[in-house]
């Protein structure tokens, strides 16, 4: 195949069959094979989409078929051994979020992209949502001036996923809501900062909901249900975040992230606790209080595997690359081990 024909392989059909129907709608690209442990939910899938393939071990079929990109789509413990494999067999990665389990795997899974001269991506996909473009671009052109502090949230009334399944157990996941869905939020809010680098946390965990609800269903649940976190950046700003699949508040899903700055504030937020998106801005011009409105049909902003393939192609960076998951990994890690020795740690560089 040439560059502009790219021949791909999906490993893990939950989120994984999203992104094959968004690669079905582009141009030049041949699903050659699709994997995923449940053999119901495989032959479902390839009948649908027609794939002439299909796998129950994705190792196995990274082995036997030659592919330009690999999607990476299962849980978390297998991103980093599915991700170095396809970089062995000379294939880009586009990897689900979290990158790895830690922080030691993630830096093994960019060795491997740069061993083999591949691209590592990274969904982080609230970036690719047209009111965050929108916001990030102003924030490009100053906006905000420098921001010193942030605020970012996801709490959810009642959400564990699929509770008692790989969601709750440690060994499958790494952890409970922080790395499931404060991820996203730490990611977007480092990422209208400039992505900084980190330099210690302070952080604590609870779990009261969560072990109650597993409890009276007899299901396994081991991770955090609330994380609550205090970032020091190396420019001397401050980010908070907070994660949670089960807290008592009104909202069903409440996802925000707040910036300060020293021209101006912002906000990129959920409406009516749903997934579209708003972005707001609080200026000052001449004098007056401007707020400034960025709606997800202001503008448009690519999916996330339609950037990646992009970057293929026209050999870019990724917005979400590897290297920024590394960095995002060291925040996930400390605020674990923070909360586990009840103080503030220091995050190496």
């Amino acid at each position: 195949m040439t560059q502009s024909n790219l021949k791909f392989g999906i490993i893990g059909l939950g989120i994984g069959r999203n992104h094959l129907a968004s690669l079905q709608e582009i141009d030049g690209i041949q699903i050659a094979a699709i994997c995923d442990t449940n053999p119901d939910v495989l032959s479902r899938i390839q009948k649908q989409y027609d794939v002439p393939k299909s796998y129950t071990d994705g190792l196995k079929m990274l082995d036997k078929e030659r592919f330009d990109a690999v999607v990476i789509a299962t849980p978390n413990k297998f991103h980093a051994p599915f991700t170095i494999k396809a970089f062995e067999r000379g294939a880009h990665v586009f990897c689900e979020k979290p990158m790895a389990m830690n922080t030691t795997e993630a830096i093994q899974m960019q060795a491997a992209a740069d061993a083999a001269g591949k691209k590592l991506m990274l969904n982080m996909s609230f970036r690719y949502t047209p009111a965050a473009f929108a916001l990030k671009k102003q924030l490009e052109q100053g906006m905000l001036g420098d921001i010193y502090f942030a605020r970012t949230v996801w709490h959810r009334r009642r959400g564990i996923p699929k509770l008692g399944g790989w969601f709750s157990t440690k060994a499958l996941s790494g952890g409970g809501p922080l790395i499931d869905l404060g991820v996203h939020r730490i990611d977007l809010a480092l990422w209208f900062m400039g992505t900084p680098e980190p330099v210690s946390v302070s952080a604590s965990v609870f779990n009261p909901i969560g072990t109650q609800l597993a409890k009276e269903q007899n299901r396994t649940f081991d991770v955090e249900d609330l994380a609550v976190a205090f970032i020091r950046l190396e420019n001397g700003a401050i980010l908070t975040a907070e994660a949670s699949w089960a807290v008592n508040r009104a909202e069903r899903e409440f996802m925000e992230t707040r910036l300060y700055g020293t021209k101006a504030g912002a906000v990129h937020r959920n409406v009516d606790q749903g997934y579209d998106f708003i972005a707001e801005a609080f200026c000052e011009e001449n004098g007056y209080f401007v707020d400034k409105i960025y709606r997800n049909e202001f503008r448009p902003a690519p999916k996330s595997i339609a950037h990646f393939i992009d970057c293929i192609r026209n050999d870019r960076e990724p917005i979400s690359s590897g290297k920024e998951g590394i960095k995002l990994m060291k925040i996930l890690d400390g605020i674990y081990e923070s909360a586990r020795l009840g103080r503030e740690i220091s995050i190496t560089a």
